[in-house]
């Protein structure tokens, strides 16, 4: 899903200010990655960006008993995004809403190019991702997490999928958004990515951004992507290296 409103007035930031928690405006949070958290799942992965902390478990490919669900070709790959309900300072409700279902339906969509699915006929591969605290960006933290679960439970991929929001806070385009930008900030795009071609399996525009403000937001959330990928394969080869 991509949307785009380009309707709005043209404003720029100085690039050089600083913002609210001192970041210059193409600078990640401090991030890190660890593969192989959960000795139960086939494939595991826990990721601290910023204030986010996110577990993601892989189970399969197993077969599928869901007959209407299965597919003679291919794998279905299924995804559950959740958020605890200590995850934020108000104390979210327990099980699924709209947004869960939401994010879980774009998180496999996102993944899904990357995965070999044709290799595993009437099988599934089932991803969980639980935000365990939340701090702005979990999608995009749950996608990149979940993409070194995936690795690490040894499914064939075509790369390590990598996700990363750029947007626009205070009149100034910005690279991951921490809460407070994003919840007060003029908009808010996500995406992901294939690193080794580039190629984009997400892309979504909330808010309001001009074309040229669209390109300046696009290129930083690719460059946030290629420096984020870079600690997805520490995190594997401190796990098998």
């Amino acid at each position: 899903m991509i949307t785009i409103i380009t309707n709005k007035e043209f404003s720029t930031g100085i690039e050089t200010s600083e913002r609210a928690d001192g970041r210059a405006f193409d600078e990640l949070r401090p991030i890190k990655i660890e593969a192989g958290v959960l000795n139960r799942a086939d494939g595991s992965a826990y990721l601290e960006l910023g204030g986010n902390k996110i577990l993601a478990a892989v189970y399969g490919p197993r077969e599928l008993h869901i007959r209407r669900l299965m597919q003679p070709n291919r794998a279905v790959l299924r995804c559950r995004y959740n958020m605890a309900p200590f995850s934020v300072d108000d104390r979210k409700r327990p099980g699924p809403d709209r947004r869960s279902v939401e994010i879980s339906k774009i998180t496999s969509e996102a993944l899904s190019p990357a995965v070999f699915l044709e290799k595993f006929p009437r099988s599934t591969i089932d991803v969980f991702i639980e935000v365990l605290e939340a701090e702005g960006g979990t999608r995009c933290a749950g996608i990149t997490a979940a993409s070194v679960a995936l690795a690490d439970a040894g499914v064939p991929m075509r790369d390590i999928v990598v996700s990363c929001a750029a947007g626009k806070a205070n009149g100034q385009v910005v690279l991951d958004l921490s809460e407070i930008e994003d919840k007060e900030g003029e908009a808010d795009m996500p995406i992901a990515i294939m690193p080794r071609t580039g190629e984009i399996t997400l892309l979504q525009s909330d808010g309001h951004l001009t074309s040229e403000e669209f390109e300046k937001a696009l290129d930083l959330a690719m460059n946030g992507c290629k420096k984020i990928s870079e600690e997805q394969k520490k995190a594997i080869l401190g796990r098998y290296g």
